[in-house]
């Protein structure tokens, strides 16, 4: 197993890295935190005309034929800049699940559009529970004739609203068994009875409270296998938990640069504040935890790209990362001391998301569990 980059993924990291910092700017960040939408059209437009949307779609449906691998080495350059916007909701979320689930007309009609940027989409799974098990799926969707009958109410999903479709986790049967009776159902974000709050969160990125009311969907909306939902919804939440991580390796390698080199500059005591031991030992800790998340990160990513049984390798990373990533900006704050607190420092952009990541697909409690599980297997 290599988990370094090919040559190939190298030159997209270093190519995304030079466009987010000159089209990505912190006050970019900022603006789109009180935006309405929380995106930038002209920031969307260029990673279009770049191929982002399509990297890990096939050629086949106007992709690039990469793999999820290309696409962890994206997204951590996406963390890294704490780009705004439904990317991680409409690739990792909506078109991987589609690429993964769904019958071949389904995936020919969407996953183009996707590619094109001319299709945004979210998934919709947590409910009042807010964990991620199937014993928590309880909106209905039941049979009438040649359509499904959508009632209840799906929590922190992601962009819904600015999604054009959401795939809601529903159940269709009820059993002794939670992971069986549930289907994934492609929704209309503008479908009648479908009502969107968003909900201003930590991180100012946009959760959304979505109700069903009476949505009707015709039995075309379908994705994947009638109440054998969860397997590709397991699989879709390890893809986002991967993905997730990775994102937070950029983010924390980013607030350990602003670190170093805010310590560089920050005399005290007649001396570089960087020059006591005591703050050098914290940049070695913040290292640690960086290059220690980013190995577990990048195992999962390549157990994920490569077809491979991931649940255990994506627990670990999920733990590990959430709470390094906490970490990294405990002790960055430490260092700034109270200027990183303030609204005007960008220390605290990072902050903020890493709390709200540490809770997206599972929290570092939540994948010891699932990991432990998998020990005892």
């Amino acid at each position: 197993m290599d988990l370094a980059l090919n040559e190939t993924q190298q030159m997209l990291k270093t190519s995304a890295r030079d466009l987010l910092s000159r089209e990505c700017p912190y006050s970019l960040v900022r603006d789109m935190e009180e935006d309405a939408r929380g995106y930038s059209d002209e920031l969307w437009r260029r990673m279009v005309d770049l191929g982002w949307l399509g990297l890990a779609i096939p050629e086949k449906y106007g992709g690039a034929e990469g793999d999820f691998l290309d696409l962890a080495a994206l997204l951590e350059e996406m963390g890294r800049a704490l780009v705004p916007g439904p990317f991680f909701s409409t690739v990792v979320l909506g078109g991987l699940t589609i690429l993964d689930a769904a019958g071949d007309d389904m995936k020919r009609d969407l996953l183009p559009r996707i590619a094109r940027g001319q299709l945004l989409m979210t998934l919709a799974i947590t409910e009042k529970g807010g964990t991620y098990e199937s014993q928590e799926i309880e909106v209905q969707a039941r049979r009438e004739g040649e359509e499904y009958v959508i009632e209840g109410t799906k929590l922190f999903v992601p962009d819904a609203h600015v999604a054009d479709f959401i795939i809601v986790a529903a159940r269709t049967a009820s059993g002794s068994n939670p992971k069986e009776g549930i289907t994934l159902l492609l929704v209309p974000g503008t479908a009648d009875g479908v009502s969107v709050t968003p909900h201003r969160t930590l991180a100012s990125d946009k959760q959304c409270e979505v109700v069903f009311h009476g949505v009707r969907v015709p039995y075309s909306a379908v994705v994947g296998e009638i109440d054998g939902g969860w397997p590709p919804m397991e699989r879709a939440l390890q893809r986002a938990a991967a993905a997730k991580c990775v994102e937070m390796v950029g983010g924390a390698e980013a607030v350990l640069e602003m670190t170093v080199e805010y310590l560089k500059q920050r005399v005290q005591f007649g001396r570089p504040v960087g020059t006591f031991q005591g703050v050098q030992h914290h940049c070695a800790n913040m290292a640690i935890d960086v290059e220690g998340s980013r190995y577990a990160a990048y195992q999962a990513a390549w157990k994920v790209s490569e077809g491979l049984p991931a649940a255990r390798e994506v627990s670990m990373a999920k733990a590990w990362v959430s709470d390094a990533y906490l970490r990294v900006c405990s002790l960055a704050h430490q260092c700034h001391g109270a200027i990183g607190f303030t609204q005007e420092h960008d220390l605290q952009l990072y902050t903020r998301r890493a709390r709200v990541q540490e809770q997206a697909y599972g929290d570092a409690r939540f994948h010891r569990r699932l990991l432990a599980q998998t020990l005892r297997a």
